[in-house]
């Protein structure tokens, strides 16, 4: 063997022991969305977009205003990164966009309460109205116009803070509100949310993430199979106000056994009507009141991209997009066209301050509210 041969030789294993020192696990990882595109500052207060990532190369990415998740990058079955977050991309198409509620923590009630009243120990309180005739999401004004004080832990972990004020939209009491966000070694998204108050109240915080498992911008979600653990939903009236609770059988509210979530979407109920196609509460098949319990499976059915949410709630609200008119700009340029997203928001029902039947939703001075969802990915 001549030197140049033998010097060939030793490169070759020098190299093969560099790459063996790789951990095996790790992939190249996301490129995400650039922080300067929500560099600006609004009610005196500096927007940031925060990046979590974890050794799988997996990344979320967060902004203060309004406590919103952006993006979320994970592995289809090819190993390629897949962006499965629906919304603007930048701090300008946010502001622009029609649709408030992209990706945002909702508060202080997340969904309906009728007419915007509810009563609590003999005193009637009214809030603002801005559904129709119906209080959303914490009103006017809710969680996902404000800009959340936060803090960091390394790359895993993003808190949000907010003080709600006495009387803000409406509601009693200065709520106390903290939302942790943490990424984690198995591809979850942990979402843990607190809040105390100084006066009797009632909250219900969620997040409202616009999700397409086959990533933004790839058409209907119509062919995603979906399966919610639910033996019961609310049927609604045509405001989109609980009007009871009635089993899913026989019913296109029927996911008990996986199913695409277009199969029965254009049959002929008088509750798809009222939505428009799905918007509606699922009542969980809960075996404890605290657990955290797996609520829902959802499958990209170009993707292969899987997502199991578990919570510690008593319901979950699915969301078809129905309302979507591509009138938005999102990522890239993309628009939110019909139907090309789906919510599954973690709750209590929808105007349970108003209905003695629900699960209760009112905080007092002493106590805390807690609660956690987890949105895994596979």
């Amino acid at each position: 063997m001549n030197k140049l041969s033998i010097l060939l030789l030793i490169f070759i294993v020098l190299w093969s022991c560099k790459e063996s020192e790789k951990p095996q696990n790790i992939t190249e990882a996301a490129v995400g969305i650039d922080a300067s595109l929500f560099d600006t500052t609004l009610m005196d207060k500096k927007v940031s977009l925060i990046t979590l990532s974890n050794v799988s190369g997996t990344k979320a990415q967060f902004t203060n205003f309004g406590g919103r998740l952006v993006s979320l990058y994970v592995k289809d079955s090819h190993g390629k990164f897949v962006d499965v977050i629906v919304g603007p991309g930048t701090i300008r198409d946010f502001l622009a966009c029609g649709e408030k509620y992209f990706g945002a923590t909702i508060g202080r009630y997340g969904n309906r309460i009728a007419k915007g009243k509810f009563s609590l120990d003999g005193k009637e309180y009214t809030l603002a109205t801005n559904n129709n005739a119906n209080h959303l999401h914490g009103g006017v004004v809710g969680y996902n116009d404000i800009i959340w004080d936060f803090k960091t832990e390394g790359d895993s972990s993003v808190t949000f803070t907010y003080l709600s004020p006495d009387g803000e939209e409406g509601y009693p009491g200065n709520l106390n509100v903290s939302v942790k966000y943490t990424l984690t070694a198995e591809n979850s998204v942990l979402m843990e949310y607190e809040a105390t108050t100084d006066k009797p109240t009632v909250v219900n915080l969620t997040n409202h993430a616009f999700f397409n498992l086959n990533g933004f911008g790839t058409g209907s979600i119509n062919g995603h199979e979906l399966q919610i653990f639910a033996n019961q939903y609310n049927p609604v009236d045509s405001t989109l106000i609980p009007t009871g609770i009635d089993s899913v059988v026989n019913t296109p509210f029927d996911f008990l056994n996986p199913t695409t979530i277009g199969k029965r979407i254009e049959e002929n109920h008088v509750q798809l009507k009222y939505g428009l196609g799905y918007d509606h509460n699922f009542i969980l098949n809960r075996k404890s009141e605290k657990d955290l319990e797996l609520a829902a499976i959802t499958k990209g059915d170009i993707s292969g991209i899987v997502m199991e949410v578990y919570t510690q709630e008593p319901a979950i609200q699915l969301y078809g997009g129905n309302f979507m008119k591509g009138a938005n700009r999102m990522k890239n340029g993309t628009k939110d066209d019909y139907r090309t997203s789906f919510c599954l928001e973690t709750q209590h029902y929808p105007d349970s301050p108003n209905q003695s039947n629900f699960p209760s939703t009112v905080l007092r001075p002493g106590e805390k509210y807690q609660t956690k969802s987890v949105y895994k990915f596979k």
